[in-house]
């Protein structure tokens, strides 16, 4: 496990980092909203190909690096009303 950390933000909004090195490479999941009911979500796990997920709606995503996925996370949070600023 490179990273695992988890939130509760100012807000109430929760939000869950997790990046791990695997035979097939990075595998990630940054996540933002309510746990089980994220507002936005992006994720490459074992078995599943890489994924965005707004509301609910999930799409491909194109991994190019972990600079490019935090920038697309946090615009997307931005975007919604989100603030990603330090937990309490």
């Amino acid at each position: 496990m490179l990273l695992d950390e988890k939130a509760l933000l100012a807000d109430g909004a929760s939000l869950e980092i997790a990046l791990r090195a695997e035979a097939r490479g990075l595998a990630y999941r940054l996540a933002w909203g309510a746990a089980g009911d994220w507002l936005v979500c992006y994720e490459r796990t074992a078995g599943k190909a890489d994924r965005r997920i707004l509301r609910g709606r999930a799409e491909p995503y194109e991994f190019r690096s972990v600079e490019q996925l935090r920038y697309d996370f946090e615009r997307d949070v931005e975007a919604l009303g989100g603030e990603l600023g330090e937990a309490p």
